[in-house]
């Protein structure tokens, strides 16, 4: 069964403890209901934000709640007078009109979703958060001395249902008002938006019609307004419906979303009474008398609310307190995930055969994690954060279905927009300041002091320093208890590791270097000289300005008693602080290249392989709670330096409040360009190059990507997973430009067909491609077979060793080889291409004019192949070199091949370790070949054919009287004996 969570809205001021005590809330049990629902964070900050929110049409094989067929019986039945004006006005008409342009307004999508899918679109289903009635008494008293651990084992006895909210009280009282509220990303939009909807399809027989506001559109309306001009303004076709609202029975219900942007006063003298929907009042007056039950008092009013405003309406107005408290456990997290994760056609059309198998593959991952109760299960009590991490493993593991300018950072930019478009921090304060630019300020701070000091746990201590150091007015202090009360939780919460409960974390790792990202960039890690520069080069600069402003501005960093000399310094040096102004851009570039390149991080998995564990979770034996963690590291942090530099993204940010100028972002782009390029042509370990690449994909400046890429003459990336994403980020860097690339190093890289297509374009200008150690097959081959036809290929040595060619991909191959201009050298060692694959090449080689080193080892080609291979090789014009070892020679081939050898005709065929009575020239070659591929050959396989090149060693030992040659025999039969006794 699930359990609720019991959410504590009211945070306590007497410490940081306390409040990570408030954060604890209690669980019980309630019943599942599935429904379709939109984004589980507050999108609804945009909800109503031109009429109605921005929501969904759910499907009409919805599941109803629990409870709904209980709603029928207690509904109050309409008189008969109301349904003979429902009749005779046609209201019947104009409400299905209303509910039908209700329902296509709602099925408007926010693009973070319709970029991610099928899986992702809004009429998907999804699992209901928890709602647990409350008392102001409850909002208004100490929270209970809990943790997050102790959580899971807490009951809770108040869970109620949407659909039970206008249910009598414990009272018997029939209850009108209802106050929803919840703190940011627990699900209120959701659940408003699944109420209107399932009006819309007729599941919400209760009333009869509901009429939304969004307390956002009201709170910019000044002007004086009717009740009845308000709704016929938003809603058109209820014009004939309104004028009679109050003399009909008509079951109506009035849903205002937001009730934090208005500023609302019950007192008589604040807030005249108005009784009639036609007077004009201001709409803050409309609101209040709703709720006084002073205009039309028989209609039903819902209100969702942050914590921090649920006392704005006296509680006497108020008929039931319900809060939204996310998702209670894992099993409705993981119930979403498997709905949300497990949609047809998720993984594109192209991959249907398999997808299936990955989807289930990926659910079945992400339960084990949660299952753990670590910090993830922590997060994704929240809803919004779920939404973040389905979003986030579809960016890693469905990139196919994604657009190619989709980057990590534009993910969790527009996961910051869903939650906190338009929002302020506190309504009421006269600054309106940007929730997002607060958040930056603040939070961010704490963000990047923890990534400067390698930590992710922080104490009281640490939270006081960032948050109320620098307090110093009541304007101040209030905005931070806002904060706590509503959106702290959102970003930090209680660590559940053990021996560190009364820590804090934030809610996602990513997070974190997020923040500390925005919070540099956003320059507010700046020297008190450029703070006061920041300040004074806007206000100088304007000839007419006040000098009290001046003055104001600089007493806020400076004591008054250097006024003097700072108007001497402005006086003689006008342009002065402009200049020490633009020097954190300087320090913002040098940030970001001193992280990205930081030498601790080294040899470490590449960003994505890291961002995939913190949800997936590591397969295998979890750490054991004394064991010590590994160091922390925080590659994400530059890399989203760059991200919130791009143009999309500063746009979205823009609309948060947090404005990154152009300019700006062209100088610190300017200034980090060197320093980037000079560090990038270095040597990078293949995990560290590849969290570059990332960087540069992320950075989304074609001209600057360019300029860095176009240094990279070798690109080594043996080892890393490539998946499709990483494939994707490659093959974007590298094509802003055309450069040649002398080595590309994909060895090990768990490449396939797929990989191969994404990387076309780049594989087509490297000369040298390592493709050793991966699964590419026939399917493989084929794409390599196009590759080599193509007209601009620059390819001129192939490495293809320890994969599964086969013969079909052998056949593949040789018609490529038949009319390729750029080969030279191709290795096929060990690609299991037998007699037939053999003889299909030898067939095509005659056609051939370019190459000149060919390698057959270890495919298991009788003397019928190889002899065949070596008669077409001696009449090639260019082929200069055979590899043949390791293949099932008999005496007599061998033989056969020592004659060919005598008399090649200038192409050498390595197949011994002996040329005749003195050691092959390539025998340390032939060693150096096997020892680097024992990890991957059949060991026994190996050790028969070494032990028939010891034997020809020694018999070719026998024949020779040379000492010197004798001593060259004996070494290289003891490195041959070396191999054979490696153990496996």
């Amino acid at each position: 069964m699930a359990r609720a969570v019991q959410c504590q809205s009211c945070l306590p001021w007497g410490s940081w403890a306390q409040l990570a005590r408030s954060l604890a809330g209690s669980r019980g049990t309630r019943s599942v209901s599935v429904c379709a629902a939109a984004v589980p964070g507050p999108a609804g900050r945009c909800f109503l934000r031109k009429i109605l929110c921005k929501s969904i049409c759910l499907p009409r094989g919805c599941v109803r709640y629990q409870g709904g067929s209980q709603e029928s019986s207690a509904q109050p039945g309409s008189s008969h007078h109301g349904q003979s004006q429902l009749r005779n006005v046609a209201f019947t008409g104009a409400i299905k009109k209303h509910q039908k342009s209700l329902s296509a307004w709602f099925s408007h999508q926010p693009n973070e979703e319709r970029q991610f899918g099928p899986s992702f679109s809004l009429d998907a289903v999804h699992v209901d958060p928890v709602i647990r009635e409350s008392s102001l008494e409850e909002i208004l008293k100490p929270s209970p001395d809990l943790t997050i651990q102790n959580q899971l084992q807490q009951p809770c006895r108040k869970v109620i249902s949407l659909h039970n909210l206008f249910d009598v009280d414990a009272c018997g009282r029939q209850v009108k008002n209802v106050v929803l509220y919840g703190t940011v990303g627990t699900g209120k939009s959701t659940l408003i938006k699944k109420m209107v909807v399932d009006w819309c399809h007729g599941r919400l027989p209760r009333f009869e019609l509901v009429i939304p506001f969004s307390c956002e559109d009201l709170s910019h309306s000044h002007a004086h307004v009717s009740l009845r001009r308000l709704v016929t303004k938003k809603y058109q076709h209820l014009r004939d419906v309104v004028p009679v609202l109050e003399a009909s029975s008509l079951r109506v219900l009035f849903i205002l979303n937001g009730l934090e942007r208005l500023n609302l006063d019950f007192r008589l003298a604040g807030t005249e009474l108005c009784c009639d929907p036609n007077e004009p009042v201001p709409p803050s007056a409309i609101v209040v008398n709703l709720l006084r039950k002073y205009l039309l008092p028989e209609a039903s009013i819902i209100v969702t609310t942050r914590p921090s405003a649920v006392r704005r309406i006296p509680g006497k107005y108020v008929g039931r307190y319900a809060e939204i408290c996310g998702f209670s456990d894992t099993n409705l997290q993981k119930l979403y995930f498997q709905l949300r994760l497990s949609q047809p056609g998720c993984s594109g059309e192209e991959s249907q055969h398999r997808s299936s198998a990955e989807q289930e593959n990926l659910v079945e991952m992400l339960s084990r994690n949660l299952e753990r109760h670590n910090q993830i299960t922590a997060a994704c009590f929240l809803p919004s954060y779920c939404w973040l991490v389905c979003t986030t493993l579809h960016f890693l593991y469905f990139t196919r279905t994604v657009p190619p300018s989709q980057t990590l950072t534009g993910i969790y930019t527009s996961f910051l927009r869903l939650n906190f478009s338009g929002e302020v921090v506190d309504s009421t304060d006269p600054s309106h300041v940007s929730m997002m630019k607060y958040v930056a300020k603040t939070v961010g701070k704490l963000a990047y002091e923890g990534v400067m000091s390698r930590k992710t746990c922080f104490s009281e201590e640490d939270l006081r320093q960032c948050f109320e150091v620098e307090m110093k007015t009541e304007s101040e202090l209030n905005l931070l208890e806002v904060f706590r009360s509503d959106a702290f939780r959102f970003f930090l919460s209680p660590c559940v590791q053990p021996g560190k409960e009364h820590t804090f974390v934030f809610t996602i790792p990513a997070m974190q270097e997020y923040l500390a990202a925005l919070y540099v960039v956003l320059g507010e890690k700046k020297t008190l000289l450029q703070r006061v520069g920041k300040e004074l080069s806007e206000v100088i600069g304007k000839v007419s300005e006040d000098v009290a402003v001046v003055v104001n501005i600089i007493s806020k960093v400076l004591p008054l008693r250097f006024l003097p000399v700072l108007f001497n310094l402005l006086k003689i040096f006008p342009r002065y602080f402009s200049r020490v102004s633009g020097k954190d851009r300087d320090a913002i570039a040098h940030t970001m290249a001193q992280e990205l390149f930081k030498e601790e991080d080294y040899y470490n998995d590449d960003v994505l392989d890291q961002i995939n564990s913190s949800i997936l979770g590591v397969e295998g034996p979890m750490r054991h709670p004394d064991e010590a963690p590994d160091d922390e590291v925080f590659e994400l942090f530059p890399i989203f330096m760059g991200g919130i530099l791009s143009r999309r993204n500063r746009a979205i940010l823009e609309q948060l409040g947090c404005s990154i100028k152009n300019l700006a972002a062209f100088e610190i782009a300017k200034a980090m360009k060197k320093t980037v390029i000079r560090k990038g042509r270095r040597g990078l370990p293949p995990s560290e190059l590849m969290d570059y690449l990332f960087f540069l994909h992320e950075f989304q400046n074609e001209r600057f990507t360019a300029e860095a890429v176009r240094s990279l003459r070798a690109v080594n990336l043996s080892s890393v997973k490539m998946t499709p994403l990483k494939c994707s980020v490659l093959a974007s860097v590298m094509s802003t430009t055309g450069h040649e690339v002398e080595e590309l190093n994909l060895t090990s890289c768990n490449l396939d067909s797929g990989s191969l297509r994404t990387l076309f374009p780049v594989l087509l200008r490297c000369k040298a491609l390592h493709l050793q150690l991966n699964s590419l097959g026939s399917d493989a081959c084929k794409e390599i077979r196009d590759l080599l036809l193509h007209d601009k290929c620059v390819v001129s040595s192939l490495r293809l060793a320890n994969n599964p060619v086969g013969e079909q991909g052998a056949r593949y191959l040789a018609e490529a080889l038949a009319k390729n201009r750029s080969l030279t050298q191709l290795s096929l060692l060990h690609t299991a291409l037998g007699d037939p694959g053999a003889e299909a090449i030898a067939q095509r080689l005659p056609e051939n004019q370019h190459l000149q080193e060919l390698n057959l080892g270890y495919n298991s080609l009788t003397d019928t192949a190889a002899l065949r291979v070596v008669e077409v090789a001696k009449r090639h014009e260019t082929l200069d070199k055979v590899h043949l070892y390791f293949n099932d020679i008999s005496e007599d081939g061998k033989r056969a091949l020592d004659s060919l050898r005598m008399d090649r005709d200038g192409v050498r065929a390595l197949v011994f370790l002996t040329a005749g009575t003195d050691v092959s020239d390539y025998w340390s070659h032939i060693l150096s070949v096997v020892q680097r591929n024992l990890p991957f050959w059949d060991r026994e396989r190996v050790r028969q054919h070494l032990a028939l090149l010891l034997q020809d060693l020694e018999s070719s030992r026998s024949q020779t009287a040379n000492p010197w040659r004798k001593a060259k025999f004996l070494r290289v039969e003891s490195e041959g004996s070396r191999e054979t006794r490696c153990p496996s």
